[in-house]
């Protein structure tokens, strides 16, 4: 009975520890499944370590770099905005130099344009001073009157067209006038043939200024004085040879003295034989 007992003890036993070696198996091959585990677990724990340390590194890096593009940024800002305060500088400085510029253009337009005016006016002036001069050469006795008026109206052309500056202008007519100016002073005498309303002859013709114009003929029977006359406000010209006998030799004594066929002497000439007063 006691053996009987025994041997299912003894199973049991056997059982229990085939048990437990079946139980310490699994166990020890789920340790080692765990080891396993682990090791990969710490295995994906270093490489994620090394990511995170890469990433750290790409970080410091990236920040590193933020930062220097940062500094690098202020850096390029600070100098384009003195840059541009410099620029802005030289800007104004040169819009103040331009505008200096343009106020003196403006002062010297100002006086081209006074100077423009001053030379209008006095070409004007000038111009109406030859005019005066033409009219005034026109009624003056006809003794090269016709050479001597062509050069006031030639004048006159010239300043109205702009040919002939102010300069030129005013030379050329202060030339005239002390030409007019000598007219009017002086004696002069010419041999030519002169013509009348009574035909032509040979005269000596005596020119005092321009008071006395008279003449004889050659052979000293024919003696005239010029006699102004002025019809419908034109000035006219003509010869008067009704002279009385004093007149004729007043005439023929004057001609005389300036051909030096007499001695030079003063010759009173009556006032009934000057231009004016000589018309009967």
């Amino acid at each position: 009975m006691k053996r009987l007992k025994l041997v299912p003890l003894a199973h049991l036993m056997l059982f229990v520890l085939l048990f437990l070696g079946v139980a310490l198996a699994d166990r020890d091959a789920e340790i080692r499944d765990l080891k396993l585990e682990k090791e990969k677990l710490n295995s994906e724990i270093q490489k994620l370590n090394r990511q995170i340390a890469s990433t750290d590194s790409m970080l410091k890096a990236d920040d590193s770099r933020y930062k220097t593009l940062t500094q690098r940024y202020k850096a390029d800002t600070e100098r384009r905005r003195s840059e541009i305060d410099t620029l802005n500088n030289k800007i104004q400085a040169f819009a103040g130099e331009l505008q200096t510029e343009r106020n003196k253009q403006a002062r010297a337009k100002n006086r081209s344009d006074n100077v423009a005016a001053k030379r209008k006016a006095l070409r004007a002036e000038l111009a109406g001073i030859s005019k005066k001069l033409e009219t005034q050469v026109a009624e003056t006795l006809p003794w090269e009157r016709e050479s001597r008026l062509d050069r006031v109206k030639s004048l006159t052309r010239d300043i109205e067209s702009g040919n002939a500056s102010e300069e030129e202008a005013f030379s050329r007519l202060k030339s005239l006038i002390a030409e007019e100016t000598k007219f009017g002073d002086e004696v002069a005498i010419i041999n030519s043939p002169l013509t009348r309303k009574n035909g032509e002859l040979k005269a000596s013709i005596l020119r005092i200024g321009n008071q006395w114009m008279v003449y004889s003929d050659e052979n000293g029977t024919v003696f005239g004085t010029l006699v102004r006359k002025v019809e419908n406000g034109k000035v006219n010209y003509d010869w008067n040879e009704d002279l009385n006998l004093e007149e004729r030799a007043a005439v023929r004594l004057a001609i005389d003295v300036k051909q030096a066929k007499k001695p030079p002497q003063i010759v009173n000439l009556p006032v009934s034989l000057s231009v004016v007063g000589g018309e009967r």
